[in-house]
């Protein structure tokens, strides 16, 4: 006889309980019908409670630890942007060229970094499909009101995966059952569309309520934010603006008045932030219960076991692109805030332990301390290989911020400045510094773009048409700095296929978008490749 089993594991966090608490249903045999089991909850005897529902549903959430994890949607999203570059250094990491053809925008269908992020947002899809399957057939002791609840959020968590393949790789296999037959490839727009339309259809289902019990999980703030991204993109996704429709969804959230900016920029990002009013929805991560949060080895260097008193030693390799980093008003405290630079001081005796400088000679080879490095996300003194913090992965700074730029793109650039200066000010002393005005957002980038010489100077610099709204994408640039969207921002003003900066030389069009895996090629005969890639 087969029988079902329900395994439980051990909370995350004392009152968080949806990335913690996971019930995984396997498949194993018995022969005594009669036996009474003491170790683990049989499926038929099991009553769910709302929790232990949550608890289920857990497994579409958990696979988004994997955007900070080795390769994941940060790199993809960073490394061929112009803010972080990995160059070689004398412990490695070229590994076999990853890391160039990130920057260079030479990637091919084997290369893992999109890879990786195509394989973990599946994963979730049909994690997800699995448990609506479940739900929809009866198989857990559930309400017909909370199936509709419960089956809403999924639809929602479903669509964020979505809307990350929709930005990466464009045209996909949509799966919305769980089931073996081989899906069909839709276009970009087809699955732009499919978003827009689960995302307006869900979010009257979806809750209102902000407290530890919705903590890490889809409410209705985080589904309107999603709402807005998409239509903030939607002439890249579906080749028309939707500026008035990406406000509405802004307004959303900024009318419901749970959110507010923390007045200190750094609160958002330190290791214990989740009574953060800024976040909109975060991913939880602890470094025994909800591991996965590794990226911080990428960029530090060994050295900074000193620096942190890390019981883990970093890799060193990661750092920012001059450019950029030469582009921050010196007075703006974000620039603090986000980077290591200069003298790193040991926590264990206050000797000036290594000395970061900003200079990155090539991508061929620099130096370990070449290199500001990132440090916003709060590196606790004793960090471990994995840390605690948990993600911001939506915050209402973003909010603030999609509404301006669409106000900005639709002739209303004063009211765009006035939100844009509502954010800096809590980032400057003089608030006639933190001031920006509607004919400055419609400027050029303050970037000095071109590729640069070994000594930092501009090499070629290549394409020099003025940015329009190049100052906003500065502006976006400073706020969002290392938060995994630099690729996306840049697509959306055209910098990244047209630009050059570091060693990067623009590659065309066709580079918005990543090649489908081969893999995926060679196991589905219904994917047809990415133009440019075929």
């Amino acid at each position: 006889m087969k029988t079902q089993y329900l395994k439980i594991k051990i909370p995350l966090k004392s009152g968080i309980t949806i990335l913690g608490l996971i019930l995984i249903l396997i498949t194993s045999s018995c022969f005594n019908l009669d036996e009474e089991v003491y170790s683990e909850v049989l499926e038929e005897t099991f009553t769910a409670t709302e929790e232990d529902v949550v608890a289920l549903m857990a497994s579409g959430y958990t696979p988004l630890r994997y955007i900070m994890g080795w390769q994941g949607l940060f790199d993809v999203q960073e490394e061929p942007g112009d803010v972080i570059i990995t160059p070689t250094r004398p412990n490695g990491w070229d590994d076999g060229g990853t890391y160039k053809r990130m920057h260079f925008h030479t990637w091919d269908n084997e290369q893992w970094q999109p890879r990786n992020t195509w394989l973990t947002a599946y994963e979730a899809i049909n994690n997800i499909n699995r448990v609506m399957l479940q739900l929809e057939e009866g198989s857990l002791p559930v309400t017909d009101e909370q199936v509709l609840a419960f089956s809403s959020e999924l639809r929602a968590l479903r669509a964020l995966w979505y809307s990350i393949l929709c930005d990466t790789h464009g045209n996909i296999p949509l799966v919305i059952t769980y089931s073996d037959d081989v899906p069909e490839q839709s276009t970009r727009s087809e699955v732009y569309n499919f978003i827009i339309d689960e995302l307006t259809e869900v979010i009257p289902n979806l809750t209102e309520t902000v407290d530890k019990s919705t903590y890490g999980r889809i409410t209705q703030w985080g589904a309107y934010q999603l709402l807005a991204r998409m239509y903030l993109n939607a002439e890249v996704y579906n080749g028309a603006a939707e500026w008035e429709k990406c406000i509405e969804a802004c307004n959303k959230i900024i009318g419901s008045g749970n959110y507010t900016l923390e007045s200190d920029y750094k609160d958002v990002f330190k290791v214990d932030n989740e009574d953060s009013k800024e976040i909109v929805f975060a991913i939880p991560f602890d470094n025994i219960y909800g591991t996965g949060w590794n990226a911080h080895m990428k960029m530090l260097l060994p050295d900074h076991r000193f620096v942190f008193n890390m019981t883990a030693q970093p890799w060193g390799g990661s750092s920012a692109n001059p450019q950029f980093i030469n582009s921050y008003n010196p007075d703006d405290k974000r620039f603090d805030a986000t980077w290591l630079h200069g003298d790193q001081i040991s926590a264990i005796d206050g000797s000036v332990v290594l000395t970061l400088v900003n200079k990155m000679p090539s991508i061929y080879g620099c130096e370990f301390e070449e290199g500001f490095r990132v440090g916003k996300y709060e590196i606790e003194e004793g960090c471990q290989y994995y840390m605690s913090n948990d993600l911001p992965y939506f915050r209402y700074a973003d909010v603030l911020m999609m509404k301006a730029e669409c106000l900005l793109r639709t002739g209303k650039s004063d009211e765009a400045a006035t939100l844009v200066t509502e954010i800096r000010e809590r980032s400057f002393d003089d608030p006639a510094e933190a001031a920006v005005t509607g004919a400055e957002l419609e400027g050029n980038t303050t970037i000095q773009y071109g590729t640069l010489a070994e000594d930092g100077s501009i090499d070629d610099p290549g394409d020099q048409t003025p940015v329009q709204y190049g100052r906003f994408l500065d502006e976006l640039g400073w706020e969002f700095a290392a938060e995994f969207r630099r690729r996306t921002d840049m697509i959306r003003f055209g910098v990244y296929q047209t630009k050059s900066w570091y060693n990067h030389t623009p590659k065309g069009e066709y580079t918005a978008l990543f090649p489908i895996g081969l893999e995926e090629l060679n196991t589905n005969p219904n994917l047809v490749q990415n133009p440019g890639y075929e």
